[in-house]
């Protein structure tokens, strides 16, 4: 008896493990869609020349913050058999009555924030290469947070992976002579530094909020909608004190939604739908996982400038970094992970 409740037991595991890996693979699939989609719709939006005012780049911010409120109280909704009674004492038992573990959320969500509204600066000053090839850094900088804050140990093979990813994605983005010479204004001097700095800035915010969203999510029983209405409240404040700041004559003056069109709503629903991807990944992977998948979207991304918009003629270069990715890729998870820890479970 003892023995086939010991079997039962290990099959029990292994389908546990197997549901885990099928979320993992599953969630970092829909952050390849979703950042390939939000790239090419945000620089088409930013580029996009019309006839009224072009959108404000805070607002669409705190227009993602609401949205994605919305969408996790629909989500905490469902999880409680829709029941209204549930949700109303869920929300204030986890939100109202615990003070402390909300306001832990404060950081992150403030950080997030800067970040979100930095790549509206760094795309409006930048061209596309350079912006995403320096946005990579972000790799590099949640490694070393993850290895400071959390404790993980990286192997010789992962650290040599992001040597080889970083190569790869510079080669794949690196500029062909055409690109060079088809540009019809290029950046002066000073747009060029404002975007390179407000892209290392977002860089090192997006390594450190990252990392430390994940330690709270991972030594948290809450669940991770709710831990995305608490960063989603805070964003929401800070963006709306943002917005206020730096646009509130403009918005005085058209409102907080002047210039806005399907592509403008299109990138918001996909800025929110990206916090909520993003909260999937941390809880069933890792944020250096993320960091792949977003490398390989932006290979992705490239491959449907080429052959959908033709704005993009791939060279040598780009095939190789592409390479240099996959390999990169497989060699992350060629070394064995460390085993978990139960109280981070």
């Amino acid at each position: 008896m003892h023995r086939r409740g010991a079997v039962k037991a290990k099959a029990s595991r292994r389908a546990a493990d197997m549901a885990s890996s099928q979320l993992k693979y599953l969630s970092l699939g829909v952050l390849v869609f979703q950042t390939t989609s939000l790239v090419l719709t945000m620089r088409y939006s930013r580029t996009l020349q019309g006839d009224g005012p072009r959108y404000l780049a805070s607002s669409a911010v705190v227009a993602a913050e609401l949205m994605k409120i919305v969408a996790c109280v629909v989500l905490v909704f469902k999880e409680h058999s829709y029941s209204v009674r549930a949700l109303n004492s869920i929300l204030r038992q986890e939100i109202l009555h615990k003070p402390v573990e909300t306001l832990k959320l404060a950081i992150p969500s403030g950080i997030y924030t800067l970040q979100n509204n930095l790549l509206y600066v760094a795309l409006s000053n930048l061209d596309a290469a350079t912006y995403q090839v320096t946005y990579q850094l972000k790799i590099l900088t949640t490694a070393l947070f993850s290895v400071s804050m959390l404790g993980r140990k990286l192997g010789i093979y992962q650290w040599l992976s992001l040597l080889i990813l970083m190569g790869g994605v510079a080669l794949v983005q690196w500029p062909s002579d055409s690109a060079v010479s088809s540009e019809k204004e290029p950046a002066s001097a000073g747009s060029q530094f404002v975007g390179v700095a407000a892209v290392l800035v977002a860089c090192c915010s997006s390594g450190f909020a990252g990392v430390y969203f994940e330690k709270i999510l991972k030594e948290s029983k809450q669940s991770v909608w709710i831990r995305n209405i608490q960063l989603g409240m805070f964003g929401f404040v800070f963006g709306l004190f943002g917005m206020l700041a730096y646009d509130g004559e403009r918005v005085r003056e058209a409102g907080m939604f002047q210039g806005y069109s399907t592509v403008t709503w299109t990138v918001v629903a996909l800025q929110a739908l990206g916090g909520l991807v993003i909260a999937a990944v941390i809880k069933y992977a890792d944020n250096i996982l993320k960091g792949f998948a977003t490398s390989l979207s932006i290979i992705l991304s490239t491959l449907i400038s080429y052959f959908l918009l033709q704005d993009f003629e791939p060279t040598s270069v780009f095939f190789l970094g592409a390479v240099l990715v996959i390999v990169a890729t497989f060699l992350y998870g060629y070394e064995g992970k460390p085993a978990p820890n139960p109280s981070r479970a």
